[in-house]
């Protein structure tokens, strides 16, 4: 069975530092490197508009010496037909050696990587996760910052739906001394499922606040992010939220003078482009940096033996369907309705695709089958 990258934490801290000690090695030394994929090819399906990351993944592939096949857009897919997310899996697995998507349904590259029979890669599962710009977001913290631990990291914008936030979120609480300041309106905060049981199950100290300005002195590292139109059901509550953090150089009076700026782009107007030439702003950078830790995962994955089997966590299987409208399971075809255990203590259980709550108790449920 091939290996799947859905979240960040299916690579372990020793696996994000030598990702990141390889990477460095190929900004020295890229012809060290440039036939490792020879005679390889990579399938990119995105079917969500993307620039960075589907153009990072080709660049990184053509830069190891492998060959590309692209699906850049729903519209020229068999998706548009009513493809499901599992066929459209089989068959790429019998066209390339490694597999990279961008879905706008959240959960859909767990149903991806589940079908598919060579390496999977989520390139972004609607608001849910985003893995491999978490790995270009490590890679900058690391060469700017030259450690993860005992730093105050500060989120703005858009926690709710930021898929990169919550793969951040979850990469640094792995590492000491981590602290983590969350500013965003109410309506934006994070995921309930983020804060109970990354930073509370693991005792991540943070505070959230809607206050930017005051703030800043306290930040090694301000992370900003844009207001998404498309996460918004309604146009008027993006209108009215969309300017609520636009980071300028009066604001950055009082910040540190070794802060570091990350963004993962694409930027709209929350953060000008005077800050552009401050040092402290590092988002084109990072964007740099996200072909080289792609170039490394590709290579791993393509050399990697196969993968030692996880222990699964205990899930239940019934008839009750996710809630969440963005799930996966509210449209792929005779996908199971399935929950995963992440409290035992108090029995919550979350959909195994998107992460949202059962709000049932297990003994509440007529027809149910325990997993595991």
């Amino acid at each position: 069975m091939a290996r799947s990258i859905n979240d960040i934490v299916d690579l372990s801290v020793k696996e994000l530092d030598d990702l990141i000690d390889v990477a460095s090695d190929m900004m020295k030394d890229p012809q060290k490197y440039a036939k490792c994929c020879e005679g390889k090819v990579l399938a990119t399906v995105f079917f969500e508009p993307s620039t960075r990351t589907r153009l990072s993944f080709e660049s990184a592939m053509y830069h190891l010496g492998g060959s590309v096949l692209s699906v850049p857009n729903e519209s020229s897919s068999s998706s548009a037909k009513g493809e499901s997310v599992s066929d459209t899996a089989r068959v790429i697995s019998g066209y390339a050696d490694i597999f990279v998507m961008r879905n706008p349904k959240e959960g859909s590259s767990y149903v991806a990587g589940k079908a598919s029979l060579i390496p999977f890669i989520n390139a972004g599962d609607g608001g849910h996760n985003h893995p491999t710009q978490t790995l270009a977001d490590l890679m900058t913290i690391k060469m700017e910052k030259g450690r993860f631990n005992d730093l105050t990291v500060g989120i703005c914008g858009d926690l709710r739906y930021g898929r990169t936030v919550h793969s951040l979120i979850n990469a640094l609480s792995r590492y000491s001394g981590v602290k983590f300041i969350l500013i965003s309106p109410q309506e934006l905060g994070i995921p309930d499922y983020v804060r109970r049981e990354i930073l509370e199950v693991y005792d991540i100290p943070y505070e959230e606040t809607e206050d930017l300005v005051g703030s800043m002195p306290k930040l090694d590292l301000l992370y900003m992010t844009r207001i998404q139109r498309e996460r918004f059901e309604f146009p008027e509550n993006y209108d009215r939220l969309k300017d609520s953090y636009i980071l300028d150089m009066e604001k950055l009076g009082n910040a540190k003078d070794d802060m570091i700026i990350l963004h993962p782009l694409p930027r709209v107007n929350e953060i000008s482009i005077k800050v552009d030439e401050d040092p402290r702003a590092c988002y084109f950078k990072q964007a740099l940096y996200g072909r080289y830790m792609r170039q490394a995962l590709i290579l791993k994955l393509l050399n990697e033996k196969e993968p030692e089997a996880k222990a699964r966590p205990k899930m239940i299987r019934c008839d009750i369907p996710c809630k969440n409208q963005r799930c996966i399971s509210q449209t792929e075809q005779e996908l199971e309705h399935v929950y995963k255990l992440v409290n035992e203590e108090h029995q919550i259980y979350r959909c195994l695709y998107c992460e949202s709550k059962l709000m049932m108790k297990p003994a509440d449920i007529a027809d149910i089958e325990y997993i595991g």
